[in-house]
């Protein structure tokens, strides 16, 4: 397994719901720009939902990432799956299988997202043929 790191800033835009939508879920778009190993943008959108416990939600999103991974250009897809048990996080955030175009055709992996202060980094854990 190879390991890039970096930054990332992200701009979330919620999106308006149907009229006759009652199910409380939100639609978010995101745009992305990467910088370090990967440097690059994304975007992306978002389904979301939380609860009446405070502290519990769930989201899940699929985003297209183009750009260089450690120099090789291409283009991948993400796919997140979140929770929030009472305040207590899960995330995993795979590379969608195939979707490596370009250079990066054949790419796997996951991605680790980090949260401090408001700054968001990434690891990238992955392997290229």
């Amino acid at each position: 397994m190879t390991q890039a790191r970096g930054t990332f800033e992200v701009k979330v835009t919620p999106q308006a719901p149907s009229p006759d939508d009652d199910s409380a879920i939100g639609r978010l778009v995101l745009d992305k720009q990467f910088h370090g190993d990967l440097e690059g943008t994304s975007r992306g959108e978002m389904l979301a939902v939380g609860t009446e416990v405070e502290g519990s939600a769930g989201y899940v999103a699929i985003e297209r990432v183009r750009g260089t991974l450690h120099g090789r250009g291409g283009s991948f897809a993400l796919q997140h799956i979140g929770t929030m048990t009472r305040g207590a996080p899960s995330l995993s955030v795979r590379v969608v299988p195939d979707s490596g175009t370009g250079e990066l055709t054949g790419l796997a992996g996951a991605m680790n997202i980090l949260i401090d202060g408001g700054a968001h980094s990434y690891e990238l854990e992955y392997t290229l043929p």
